[in-house]
């Protein structure tokens, strides 16, 4: 049996989302809320709304007032087609995903220090298949995953025009996968199984800011969100199909560890207001993922199986690394607000 072959099914079952379309990041979300969303992801150089203690920290010093709270949620809908040999054209399931969100910001008196919390989802993916595979036949690929960060902040205004800021907290990620998966370790190589993983892990998510307030109409924004290395723990349900010397199936539980890792960014805007009263926002904003060292591979491990006869074929563990081989991605993101009144706003972007 090839292998090779197997291991590339069976992450295109799991992974299938994974593949980057060229009018995306990825994983990664374009905004996190209706008013950087609204303006095609901006908010690096914004400082009207809480999602900047995620995408840039600095602009909590420079909020109107002496700060706010945000409750929210964004609805996500995926369209997600597949096609090979075998497959002429499998549509997965379409399932709705509600991304919660909650920020809190407070500025002192002075307007010199501002502090606050929030919680995000920024990343994740998910899809569900039923794909016709050579090795195993029809089967169900289910692949879950999401990113929740929880960050304390911190701004401070050095001056009139500059302020700096971060963030750092726990950041949360769940993962579930579910769908035939090819042994390629031990004297079970290039043996077809079914596995059902879940596994979730805790690491430690940080990001620096700063904005610069050029005049009355125009401010430059710059953040760097870190790269986040997660070991997910959990554990796994494996049904290792009929072999030659093997009549019937063996079904085992394993504990399972997953690494994952998201990635690093680097983001650079401008807003200018224009108009006799301002009331014309453009801005722009450039993005860089490094996709490059974070999705190069993602590593599975299972130990400790339940079943005795397992470690005698296979090992004390099955390990594998399935090849991702990403490139860095560089978003261009351009917005504009036209503000009909102060309560009453326009937006669009790309």
């Amino acid at each position: 049996m090839n292998s090779k072959r197997g291991q590339w099914l069976t992450l295109a079952g799991w992974l299938g989302l994974l593949v980057p379309p060229a009018w995306a990041d990825g994983i990664e979300r374009d905004g996190i809320g209706a008013i950087p969303i609204g303006r095609g992801g901006n908010n690096v150089a914004s400082f009207d709304n809480g999602v900047i203690i995620y995408d840039n920290p600095a602009g909590m010093a420079n909020v109107p007032g002496q700060g706010l709270v945000e409750v929210g949620a964004d609805g996500l809908f995926t369209d997600l087609h597949y096609s090979s040999p075998l497959n002429d054209h499998a549509s997965s399931r379409q399932t709705p995903w509600a991304l919660p969100f909650f920020s809190f910001i407070q500025r002192s008196e002075d307007g010199r220090f501002a502090y606050g919390i929030g919680l995000f989802a920024p990343a994740g993916f998910g899809s569900d298949w039923k794909i016709d595979s050579p090795l195993v036949g029809l089967q169900r690929y289910k692949s879950i995953g999401a990113q929740i960060d929880i960050l304390p902040a911190l701004a401070y205004r050095i001056t009139d025009r500059l302020s700096i800021g971060g963030n750092v907290g726990p950041g949360i990620t769940y993962a579930q996968l579910t769908g035939p998966f090819v042994v390629q370790t031990g004297a079970l190589q290039g043996t077809p199984t079914l596995i059902d993983l879940h596994a979730t892990g805790v690491t430690a998510a940080w990001s620096v800011g700063l904005q610069y307030l050029v005049d009355e109409r125009t401010t430059l924004g710059l953040c760097y969100i870190a790269q986040t290395r997660y070991n997910l723990h959990g554990d796994a349900q494996v049904e290792v199909e009929k072999i030659a010397f093997l009549p019937v199936s063996i079904y085992s539980r394993f504990n399972a560890d997953v690494d994952v890792t998201f990635p690093r960014s680097l983001s650079g805007g401008i807003v200018h207001a224009f108009g006799e009263q301002r009331q014309h926002l453009a801005m722009l904003q450039l993005m860089w993922f490094d996709w490059a060292n974070a999705f190069h591979n993602i590593g599975l491990r299972l130990t400790n199986s339940s079943n005795s006869l397992v470690p005698l074929l296979a090992g004390p563990s099955i390990q594998d690394r399935f090849p991702l081989n990403w490139s860095d991605t560089l978003s261009v993101r351009l917005g504009y607000e036209y503000y009909l009144d102060p309560d009453q706003v326009l937006r669009c972007g790309f």
